[in-house]
């Protein structure tokens, strides 16, 4: 059976923030044991990535940083070759 992702969250937040236990917390969603052990261990596993950056997002952010260094550095050098040539009004 599939179970949603926001049940998933509901149970794991419940056993978290609860003193009830694993087989109890099945019982009232009607899940078996193991499965909310392996969310909870998904969770455990996993739960940092939810507050990081994304990678590829984090990536493309440093491509773009180095694009616009590039692009200052480009803008100094013109600047100078006016000036050096005398067209710098």
């Amino acid at each position: 059976m599939a179970y949603s992702p926001k049940l998933k969250f509901q149970v794991v937040k419940e056993l978290l923030e609860s003193d009830k236990s694993i087989s109890q917390i099945a019982r009232a969603y009607d899940v078996h044991p193991n499965t909310v052990r392996n969310w909870e261990e998904t969770f455990n596993e996993k739960g940092p990535e939810l507050f990081e950056k994304d990678g590829t997002v984090a990536e493309y952010e440093k491509k773009v940083s180095r694009l616009e260094r590039m692009i200052g550095k480009k803008e100094v050098e013109i600047a100078l070759l006016k000036k050096f040539l005398g067209r710098d009004k």
